[in-house]
């Protein structure tokens, strides 16, 4: 089990010793501690983003936290970095300069594959769409394809009903392209208009579009 240090928003002092406002603090029994009075104040910073960096750094470290910090509108604690052994960053850091090279070739490789999967996805979700709405222009299918199944966007095709090619998945990105690109859905909400409501008043619209797709091309 990792320990966990809080990195604050607003000004903390010490119960124990005073000191503040401080940027890090630990929390025991539900009193907030400085590093120093927590016994962790030798440990040093070791920001995210380097994933290779914080691994080693953390298994060199015979004591470290994770350090994280309250996300307000997401209303969750996410993580930010690390606290290590000044020792144990320093070899980490060699041992990274070391493979720096192979590191390199080895996410460009990773790059490659991931951009083929995403061909690959792209293709059978605009398969599907047009499996299911034949009367959907296959232009419009790749666009809504491409869109719902971008990496790390968060869209339906990322979930894993999307990725599983889920009819409802499927329907539900169809419907949303629809909303958003052959109606004034978007100019409702700029005007201030619940979403809920919105879609309410489109929702005949949307199924029409739809139903005609459902129907296959015209003949």
């Amino acid at each position: 089990m990792s320990l966990v240090v809080f990195e604050s928003l607003r000004p903390i002092h010490c119960a124990e010793c005073r000191r503040g406002p401080l940027r890090h603090v630990v929390r025991e029994s539900g009193v907030p501690r400085c590093l120093d009075c927590a016994d962790l104040g030798h440990l040093v910073y070791l920001p995210r983003g380097n994933a290779a960096l914080t691994r080693r750094a953390r298994e060199a470290s015979s004591l470290s936290a994770v350090v994280v910090r309250r996300h307000r509108g997401r209303r969750r604690y996410e993580r930010q970095g690390l606290l290590v052994e000044d020792a144990a960053l320093a070899r980490a850091e060699r041992a990274c300069l070391a493979d720096a090279e192979a590191r390199a070739r080895r996410r460009a490789r990773d790059r490659l594959r991931r951009a083929a999967e995403d061909v690959r996805f792209t293709a059978a979700f605009a398969a599907e769409i047009l499996r299911l709405f034949p009367g959907c222009p296959p232009e419009r299918a790749r666009a809504i394809a491409a869109h719902a199944s971008l990496r790390g966007s968060g869209r339906v095709g990322r979930t894993a009903a999307g990725r599983a090619l889920d009819e409802q998945a499927v329907s539900m990105a169809v419907r949303a392209a629809v909303r958003h690109t052959d109606t004034e859905y978007d100019a409702l909400l700029m005007a201030g208009v619940h979403r809920f409501e919105a879609r309410a008043r489109l929702a005949a619209r949307i199924d029409a579009i739809l139903d005609g797709w459902r129907a296959g091309p015209v003949s």
